[in-house]
């Protein structure tokens, strides 16, 4: 299949905060990559972090960059060693390259892999017309898959590797945070027969994106006792397990106030700084089991969540609140900033 040797993309160019739509050169492949046609991407909060250039964004981006981890699209040229893709697959793409061949990996815990390069972040990424990928990192998507869920998939899967990291059937769970990993999260809890979803967040619009995604109870932790309301709404008993998605301190400290004894945490939200941590009181004392979540177990988790969505069991049409084309990236950034958005996904011109 033909393709043209020049191509659209956003940029960073140099340090600093912004972006540039600019032409550049279309990424060569080698023997055992694959060359996409970007359907559809969609903005993450990675990527706002490095549009706004803030202390990790300077810390780890080495511009000239490419950004963009989560998309989808048509695979239009692939290496010779590549044998299980076919020009013309639809596929989208886990963001984590590992090496393949350290102690993680060959345990089958590749989403620990020290070695790992991220899509977007420390390799070209894909909020352009073409992306080079390495085969292996490419998942098949079936043909009726709409690209605007289709570029969802690897955000999914942070909810899925959250929610699936504890039992959550016939337990009342709470989610604190409701950006659209959260919203996920609380649809993948209803899904696999969490009793209650108690969910908190300081906007409005994503509380009721929460309810109208499968939470029972929605609380907005800045005009309400996030504590004193669960509790009530439990009978004084709190919850059964929790999954945090939100990294703010007081979201932290009220989670672990409401956990039950022997309550089981998944945490995935990202504090902005180190914060104070009462290990005895909240997870000592109560008996408490803490996971910390990154990323997705490959491929365990891309499984998992293409049997929510092929089955219908979660739908995420509701969660996709904006689409822009790829020209408007300014406008789309600072809508996914507002809080007033769900997820944001960027179409070609």
């Amino acid at each position: 299949m033909e393709h043209p040797t020049r191509m659209k993309a956003i940029v960073k160019p140099r340090p600093g905060p912004g972006l540039e739509l600019t032409e550049v050169d279309v990424p060569p492949i080698g023997p055992s990559d694959v060359l996409i046609q970007v359907r559809a991407a969609s903005i993450c909060g990675t990527d706002l972090h490095i549009y706004r250039w803030d202390p990790w964004a300077e810390s780890r981006i080495k511009p000239p960059l490419i950004v963009g981890h989560e998309f989808c699209g048509t695979v239009v040229a692939k290496g010779a060693e590549v044998h299980h893709l076919d020009v013309g697959a639809y596929v989208s793409a886990e963001s984590h390259i590992v090496c393949g061949t350290c102690a993680y990996c060959r345990t089958g815990r590749g989403h620990l892999c020290p070695n790992t390069r991220i899509i977007g972040v420390d390799v070209d990424g894909a909020w352009a017309e073409y992306v080079a990928i390495p085969a292996v990192n490419a998942w098949l998507n079936p043909p009726d898959l709409p690209p605007h869920i289709a570029t969802l998939e690897e955000n999914f899967g942070n909810a899925v590797h959250t929610a699936f990291a504890v039992d959550l059937r016939a337990r009342k769970v709470l989610v604190t945070g409701c950006g659209p990993v959260g919203i996920m999260a609380i649809a993948v809890a209803r899904a696999i027969g969490a009793r209650a979803v108690y969910a908190t967040d300081i906007s409005d619009y994503r509380l009721a994106l929460a309810r109208k995604m499968g939470a029972t109870v929605t609380i907005n932790a800045a005009r309400e006792d996030v504590v004193a309301r669960v509790l009530a709404e439990t009978g004084g008993e709190g919850v059964d397990a929790w999954l945090e998605m939100a990294g703010a301190p007081q979201a932290i400290e009220q989670g672990f106030a409401v956990l039950k004894p022997g309550g089981h945490v998944a945490l995935l939200g990202l504090p902005s700084e180190p914060l104070r941590f009462d290990l005895n009181n909240w997870v000592i004392f109560k008996g408490a089991t803490v996971h910390g979540i990154i990323g997705r177990r490959l491929w365990e988790t891309w499984f998992q969540m293409s049997g929510l969505i092929r089955s219908g069991a979660v739908d995420l049409e509701a969660l996709v609140t904006h689409r822009f084309p790829m020209s408007q990236f300014e406008e789309a950034l600072h809508t996914m900033a507002s809080g007033e958005s769900g997820k944001v996904v960027l179409l070609p011109d």
